[in-house]
């Protein structure tokens, strides 16, 4: 009888692979976590249940089929795992490295909630992926038609490549549109290197581009080309451009030298890690070397800046949160890993204001403490009376979230719906807006979000653009 490759959960323990030392990986933009050795990966793939409801599965935003591919995994049908992993995934690579897995697929794992430890799926996931890059098993687009219908792509993020890679495989031709000088979007320049190396998104975008994706780089809609003339040269238009904005931060002082935002910062650290000059960081004024750094926020865009200022070579790094730990919105693994990085975290603390004489010396801080639930069902951050005191600080990291930008302005296309959040109006299922053939998704439609859903919505509205076109195409036909 053949011995049972699978439910081995009892007898092996969670494992996940090795985590280089926290000093080491300060001293550069290296992905902090090893690779899986095959047999590690096979013996870890192993533990899953099988279960008959995949709660991993369902509460994944791509449904991805992961008992079976970890199953495929366990017994070395590696081929197999891959080709399944990819038909509901554009990136898995890329997902199996920065998605919080612990508040989705492994979070809901069935194993976890009976006290075993959860099946390490992303970083099965991530060798399944990187084993297919390593044998060639990673294919470009190749149609079986081409089709002489175009799409234009507003955004070269997450959203738009998923999009741009499912309409390039039914045969459309397609042309993504970005305003930055490499595709990625936040892949490549809002997530830094320790999680997310550079070199794993442009295999991507050159994979892409080798299938007969086409890129306008450094184009920005509304100054290099109009909306109405995009609308014009394509037989339908996707919206992904993310959300950009950076959340404001008033209060006395907001004003002072040494206060920046988020992407501002990271896309400088990316932008010297491509090799690129950054006047910023020569010059100082978005390098944390040699300065107390203070990053207000408790998401991972919060967690990013931390982990990046103390590879600037800041003197101290502490991570302003006004609720606590338990409450934090960010990964937890990541908040752990910056504390192993040396980061220190000053919960139920909120911002009033700023010190300093032209530049920022000190963060003024209310201490707080949590009450009665918000319309959210956290508990509510309240103010303790006469507890403030003040942060010394030479660098003020905004890392408050993001807001989009007034696109109907921006593109001088007041047509174009939008919610009272300044969110793309879209419907749900199809991801179409108001104006005929265009159509959005991603963050810019839901607000700042994870990039597994940037990918689901890029993927979902491919597949209700082909459906537009082709009943366009069948009308025009009569």
């Amino acid at each position: 009888m053949a011995k049972q490759p699978m439910l081995k959960f009892v007898d092996i323990g969670r494992n996940m692979p090795a985590k280089r030392d926290a000093d080491a990986r300060r001293a550069d933009y290296h992905e902090i976590y090893a690779e899986f050795a095959a047999a590690k990966a096979a013996e870890q793939a192993s533990r899953c249940s099988q279960c008959g409801v995949p709660y991993c599965q369902t509460h994944c935003p791509l449904h991805n089929n992961i008992p079976d591919w970890l199953n495929l995994t366990a017994t070395g049908r590696l081929e197999e795992a891959y080709e399944l992993s990819q038909a509901t995934n554009t990136f898995p690579e890329i997902c199996g490295r920065i998605c919080p897995q612990d508040r989705l697929c492994e979070g809901n794992c069935v194993i976890e909630q009976s006290g075993h430890g959860t099946v390490t799926i992303g970083a099965v996931e991530k060798y399944i992926t990187d084993t297919a890059w390593e044998n060639g098993w990673v294919k470009p687009a190749a149609p079986r038609r081409e089709r002489p219908e175009s799409v234009g792509i507003i955004g070269a993020g997450p959203g738009g490549l998923a999009a741009a890679d499912t309409l390039r495989q039914m045969g459309f031709q397609v042309v993504v549109y970005d305003r930055y000088d490499r595709a990625g979007g936040l892949l490549t320049y809002g997530i830094p290197g320790f999680k997310l190396e550079k070199d794993v998104v442009m295999r991507r975008v050159k994979l892409l581009e080798a299938g007969g994706v086409t890129f306008r780089m450094n184009t920005e809609i509304g100054r290099d080309i109009s909306f109405d003339a995009l609308r014009d040269a394509h037989d339908a238009v996707l919206i992904a451009t993310g959300v950009y904005k950076s959340r404001d931060l008033g209060g006395p002082g907001a004003g002072l030298g040494g206060i920046v935002a988020a992407l501002d910062y990271l896309t400088a650290s990316n932008r010297l890690n491509f090799g690129d000059e950054v006047a910023e960081i020569a010059e100082g004024s978005l390098s944390a070397e040699g300065k107390n750094v203070v990053v207000i926020g408790g998401g991972d865009t919060a967690m990013d800046c931390v982990r990046t200022a103390v590879r600037q070579g800041a003197k101290s790094v502490k991570c302003l949160y006004r609720r606590d730990r338990a409450n934090m919105p960010g990964s937890v693994r990541e908040t752990q890993n910056a504390e192993e990085e040396g980061v220190e975290f000053v919960w139920l603390a909120a911002p009033k204001g700023f010190v300093g004489e032209g530049r920022v010396s000190g963060v003024r801080v209310a201490k707080m403490r949590l009450g009665a639930p918000d319309a959210s069902g956290r508990r509510a951050p309240e103010e303790i009376e006469d507890a403030d005191y003040t942060e010394p600080a030479d660098l003020v990291i905004k890392a408050l979230g993001f807001e989009p930008e007034a696109l109907p302005e921006l593109w001088e296309s007041p047509d174009l719906g939008v919610t009272r959040w300044g969110t793309v109006k879209a419907d749900f299922h199809s991801h179409a807006t108001n104006l005929p053939g265009v159509y959005a998704a991603g963050d810019i439609v839901r607000g700042a979000s994870l990039v597994v859903w940037a990918i689901r919505d890029g993927r979902d509205a491919a597949e209700a653009i082909a459906k537009y076109i082709a009943a366009k195409t069948a009308v025009a036909a009569e």
